[in-house]
């Protein structure tokens, strides 16, 4: 297929979705001081190596593009003297010479500066009639701060904030706190020790929401070289609003509302849009943690392929929405209300072949993930030839085969198009079997594993159900390196039928007994209903069913194009099993 030949590169106007930086969230600029509106989900600074998504990283990189032409383009001065939590937004300040070190540091040490956040809280505020809450916070287990009753603490330390009631819907209520004192996590711990967790908060009980409802709204300062006093005001964005009303919550009501939730989704996917190499092909919204219930949007190229799962957004405000990105075409994905249900994945209800807004493009064109092609159909039914979320999970498998050097022997179990096949190929390993049971589908894996110059017999491709293969290697004592493990929910093939939350184990077990001492399992589900905890028990239990020692699990986390709403797990569970 000439027209295959080489993976389609991003498009200019989809490559707009994912600015360093917007120049509106700059609330204050001169050359010695900068204020900015921090979004949700970026850190302030300590980036990830590999996605560099911090604030301070895509500030500079946007001031720095900013410079006129032929000025030279260096990073820009930025000097840290406060920090938001990650999933904290609102104002937040940089020096921008070293000359506004000494005033901002004085004012930050010295508690002159007055802050104001607003969270959206549940439950009944327990508050004193001057709304101040003194309490004595100390560490606790897993990043939280503990409130202290009676009795001392030797890294006890006091807190003080001013709570006030802003509004009051049912059992929800926007709050205002001015914390006097900076300590960890002040807020979250006070309010949650008052009985009203603030919405989001998982670690100190708060309820779901599609983010942690609390912003840093207002900053009351002296500029750090002039001395002449700053107000920097950022007012919380509608999510608050959405979360306030709860269940009364209203759904976008235009295309253009639909448009600024996707943009700001894709903006917190800068990181990934920037990695080396960069993928052709990831999530830019993910449901309820984009505040988008119900959708889901990928890019692959310059197309988008929207997934909707009893939304309650209506789908052509939705395409509509999505038409005014830039992209070539729109194609829809409809999930069936339970993921239980077996559906005609290719009948034009659920996965029409031709794009929804957008003239047809090709049948099939080939993308670019871990440096290696992947073949992809938009319109050939639910799936598209390439799970992006399991991306991050390619990349930890390719370095963990590293160990093996050349010699590693590698099992694909429930296949699909075989990526983890190509990316152990491409690794160098000796040699991969990829099983799946659908003829259509073993001939895609083949087609994908011969573009990196993997053939048969080495890198075999074999159409077998996974139980029936599983239990004729083991009878031939085959033993593997690596084996991934990632089967669908629920499947039927001619030979059996397979739920995750009921065969699981069996399958686990299965496989462990073709790990070769010393190799590794890659367990994945997706099934909503299997919690991290209860898959951990099911391997657990696996490996005694199959008289295989573990000598160690470890949880993968997803990648960060995939985030869980906040209290909630990611719906793709990964643990990487070693056997001993």
């Amino acid at each position: 297929m000439a027209e295959m030949e080489l993976p389609r590169a991003r498009i200019e106007a989809l490559a707009a979705l994912f600015p360093a930086w917007e120049e509106r969230r700059i609330l204050f600029e001169d050359e010695h001081f900068i204020a900015v509106d921090k979004p949700a989900g970026i850190s302030t600074h300590a980036p990830d190596e590999r996605h560099r998504d911090d604030v301070v990283t895509r500030l500079g990189a946007f001031l720095a593009a900013r410079a006129p032409d032929g000025a030279p383009r260096a990073q820009p001065y930025l000097g840290i003297h406060q920090r938001l939590d990650r999933d904290t937004s609102g104002v937040l300040t940089f020096s921008r010479s070293k000359a506004a070190n000494p005033g901002l540091a004085k004012q930050f040490e010295g508690r002159s500066i007055g802050k104001t956040y607003v969270a959206v809280v549940e439950g009944e505020l327990d508050l004193p009639k001057d709304g101040a809450l003194r309490d004595m916070l100390a560490p606790d287990r897993d990043g939280r701060v503990r409130v202290l009753g009676r009795g001392s603490h030797p890294k006890a330390q006091q807190a003080v904030t001013r709570v006030r009631v802003l509004e009051r819907r049912g059992a929800r209520a926007l709050v205002e706190a001015r914390p006097e004192t900076g300590r960890t996590h002040q807020i979250r711990a006070q309010l949650a020790h008052r009985g009203a967790p603030v919405l989001g908060d998982a670690l100190y009980g708060g309820a779901p929401a599609e983010r942690l409802m609390l912003h840093a709204t207002k900053l009351e300062l002296r500029h750090p070289t002039t001395d002449r006093p700053l107000v920097l005001d950022s007012p919380p964005d509608a999510a608050f609003d959405r979360a306030l009303l709860g269940d009364a919550a209203v759904a976008p009501a235009s295309p253009e509302d639909v448009e600024a939730l996707v943009r700001a989704a894709a903006s917190r996917r800068y990181g990934v849009f920037t990695s080396e190499p960069a993928p052709h092909a990831f999530r830019i919204a993910h449901d309820v943690a984009d505040g988008l219930p119900g959708v889901s949007i990928d890019l692959y190229a310059d197309d988008l392929v929207v997934h909707l799962s009893d939304a309650p957004i209506p789908e052509e405000l939705v395409f509509d929405g999505l038409a005014r990105l830039g992209a070539q075409r729109v194609y829809v994905k409809r999930r069936p209300k339970h993921a239980s249900t077996i559906v005609d994945a290719r009948g034009g209800a659920f996965a029409p072949r031709e794009p929804v807004r957008g003239a047809p493009g090709p049948e099939a064109f080939l993308v670019e993930e871990s440096g290696a092609p992947f073949e992809v159909r938009l319109g050939d039914g639910l799936s598209t030839g390439l799970f992006l979320d399991q991306r991050e999970n390619k990349r930890r498998f390719a370095e963990l085969l590293h160990e093996f050097v050349k010699g590693a022997r590698v099992l694909n179990l429930f296949a699909y198009t075989g990526s983890f096949s190509v990316v152990a190929a491409a690794a160098g390993v000796r040699s991969t079997i990829t099983v799946d049971a659908s003829a259509g589908i073993c001939a895609w894996a083949r087609r994908n594993l011969e573009r990196v110059g993997a053939t048969e017999p080495d890198h075999a491709v074999v159409e077998a159900d996974c139980f029936q293969y599983l239990a004729l290697a083991a009878k031939k004592a085959q033993q593997f390196d690596a084996v991934v493990l990632d089967p669908p929910s629920f499947s039927t093939t001619k030979a059996s039928r397979f739920s995750a939350d009921g065969d699981y184990k069996k399958l686990a077990a299965a496989a462990l007994r073709v790990v070769a001492p010393g190799g590794f399992l890659l367990a994945c589900t997706n099934h909503r209903g299997i919690v991290l905890a209860k898959f951990r028990r099911f391997l657990h239990e696996a490996g005694r069913e199959a008289g295989v020692a573990i000598a160690q699990m470890k949880d993968l986390p997803p990648p960060i194009d995939f985030p869980p709403a906040p209290g909630r797990e990611p719906h793709l569970k990964s643990v990487l099993v070693r056997v001993g």
